[in-house]
């Protein structure tokens, strides 16, 4: 994920000023008509007057991110609070010059101010200070949340999420996994009180401003109606559905064999403690339980990182090298002063990963507690693509300082990622030679148990937090939902009877901390159309899975024009500056694993596809 000064992570993306206050100015005849250079000198203003605020912001939270205690979640709140104030103040205002005709680029600069934030405060002051203070409040309560237990010592133990992390990725005890489990989600029920009360807040400031609700206001980031969007989503989902749904028959049967009949049925639900992720989102860390039989397999990137003693800089300087390769600039020095890459043991600190530009220019930072892993490695290489978008639209205007839609920003480093094939390893010394193919199903194996199990989980959040905000879900019923939605969506299930009480949503950063989650779904399809694209311009002419652009400068420069173009116009302009397509496109997905899903597909002859009842 991705920290930008001019839309923080926790609270920016998404606010549309609404028709009251539109009507409100029309109806007062003493106020002269506005005109185009009014609004042209308005944008000027609001551009100036965010920027201060938006960096005094950002440092505030970062230091609330590091730091993390009563008085900087207090500062960064304040911060926030005044930062949201001035966004709806400008929102508001933006309204009077609807309807005018204007150049292209100040319109599109009043729409983008009207789409500013994710956090719709209510214009009263005494709750848009309540409600970054939940917020503020929420994020920091999931940072400091450990779960305690009895160590082989007797003494108590308390584990924090990356020890958690590790045990769901490392053991296969189902009893100690289903420990973990549980404990991680007995810091979320504190919070629901206040996710509840921050629901109402945000919903009052979304009406305010013209909308139905959060969701609706969330949903029209997009260049295109909330419904046409919801329904663009469903379109992807279902381009890509029967790969996941044939991946999954393949996994639960393979999960069935190593922990028994008795923990995974034959039909059904997969209990999701078992999946080697705290969510279930990612299943990259079974992989050795459910590894083609008898064939090669993929890299054990973790054992080769930990041989040779890489630590927390050297992940990142790999990250960066491929970069360079590219015809990019390396990383200012200033960045390795001030980010954070390693958890430090003398403070509680929001360890989730994330990538920052804290003066909109150059100031960039990344804050991560890096953990030498293959995990880790992608996640790096993913981070400095936010880094390094954020560095290239740095010379627009400040509103046009953002990616295409939210979900380029994701994509980008991740599009990286994937040429993080063996050749790429060989050529950084992580390999000594590249294998042949008939290792190749092994590792889109590797590959698809994060990526295409991804896609779900992606979709779903938001399709619970829309249902949420809309009033569709009461709070009694939070939990009840989350899980029908992830059996709906993901074919996974709760492992332990779950009650009322209980707030499984708030056990993923996401949720407490107020981060849309549509945008990872869009990443993870567009990183692929992405790297189709980028191979063809690197001239790479065999199967997509095997292809690297790293050291392509032609494939750089494909990828630095679109980056360059930030949000300055709508997100198909800057789809096809790379792409050459205009409409967001699943099927390089299907062109990747091509010979993954062929072999899925053999392996589950006979075998129950699909979770439902009658599947």
């Amino acid at each position: 994920m991705f920290f930008s000064a001019a839309r923080s992570y926790a609270w920016v993306l998404a606010v549309l000023a609404g028709a009251a206050a539109a009507a409100a100015w029309a109806a007062d005849p003493a106020k002269d008509p506005p005109t185009a250079a009014e609004a042209a000198a308005f944008v000027q203003q609001a551009e100036a007057a965010l920027l201060r605020l938006t960096v005094d912001t950002s440092r505030a939270q970062w230091v609330q991110s590091t730091y993390i205690t009563e008085d900087t979640e207090i500062l960064a709140a304040q911060a926030n609070d005044r930062l949201i104030a001035e966004n709806v103040r400008l929102a508001k205002e933006a309204t009077r010059f609807g309807g005018l005709a204007l150049p292209d680029e100040v319109d599109r600069k009043l729409k983008l101010l009207k789409l500013a934030l994710t956090l719709p405060a209510p214009s009263d002051p005494a709750q848009r200070e309540e409600l970054t203070r939940i917020a503020a409040s929420m994020e920091g309560a999931y940072g400091r949340g450990k779960w305690c237990r009895k160590g082989a010592d007797g003494k108590e133990e308390c584990l924090d999420i990356n020890a958690l992390t590790r045990i769901m990725a490392e053991s296969r005890d189902p009893g100690e996994l289903l420990d973990a489990w549980r404990g991680w989600r007995t810091i979320a029920p504190p919070i629901k009180p206040e996710f509840t009360r921050y629901v109402e807040l945000a919903n009052a400031g979304a009406r305010e401003l013209g909308f139905q609700d959060t969701g609706a206001m969330w949903r029209s980031k997009y260049d295109m109606p909330p419904d046409a969007f919801a329904a663009e989503v469903d379109r992807l989902w279902d381009q890509v559905r029967p790969f996941y749904e044939s991946l999954h028959a393949y996994v639960r049967r393979r999960l069935r064999e190593a922990y028994g009949a008795s923990v995974v049925a034959e039909r059904g639900p997969i209990p999701a403690h078992l999946l080697g992720n705290m969510w279930a989102q990612q299943w990259g860390n079974v992989y050795p339980l459910v590894a083609p039989k008898g064939g090669a397999g993929g890299v054990d990137l973790t054992a080769r990182l930990k041989a040779r003693n890489v630590d927390p800089a050297g992940m990142v300087r790999y990250g960066e090298a491929f970069f360079s390769s590219l015809g990019f600039e390396p990383l200012p020095d200033s960045f390795w002063k001030r980010s954070l890459l390693a958890k430090p043991r003398d403070r509680e600190v929001v360890c989730h990963a994330s990538a920052w530009d804290v003066d909109l220019v150059d100031d960039l930072r990344m804050k991560m507690c890096i953990e030498i892993t293959g995990e880790d490695f992608v996640t790096v290489h993913h981070e400095l693509g936010h880094n390094y978008y954020q560095r290239a639209y740095n010379r627009q205007p400040l509103l046009f300082r953002e990616s295409a839609n939210d979900g380029f920003h994701e994509a980008v480093g991740d599009t990286l990622a994937l040429s993080i094939t063996p050749s790429y390893l060989v050529k950084v010394g992580l390999l000594d030679r590249e294998p042949d193919t008939s290792g190749d199903v092994g590792h889109l194996l590797q590959i698809a148990l994060d990526k295409i199990a991804f896609l779900p989980f992606g979709l779903l959040v938001d399709q619970w937090r829309w249902k949420v905000f809309s009033g569709e879900v009461e709070p009694e019923d939070y939990n009840r939902v989350w899980w029908e939605l992830r059996e709906k969506y993901q074919g996974v299930s709760a492992p332990l009877p779950r009650a009322v009480s209980d707030f499984d949503p708030g056990a993923k950063y996401h949720v407490p901390a107020n981060v849309p989650y549509t945008r990872y779904f869009l990443a993870h399809i567009l990183q692929f159309q992405f790297h189709r694209a980028l191979c063809d311009a690197a001239g790479e002419k065999g199967p997509l899975n095997r292809c690297s652009i790293h050291g392509s400068e032609e494939a750089g420069r494909r990828l630095r024009r679109m980056l360059e173009m930030g949000a300055s116009g709508p997100w198909p302009e800057a789809l096809e500056a790379l792409t050459g397509q205009t409409r967001m496109d699943a099927t390089a997905i299907l062109d990747y694993f091509a010979p993954l899903k062929k072999w899925l597909d053999e392996q589950n002859r006979g075998a129950p596809v699909g979770w439902t009842e009658g599947d």
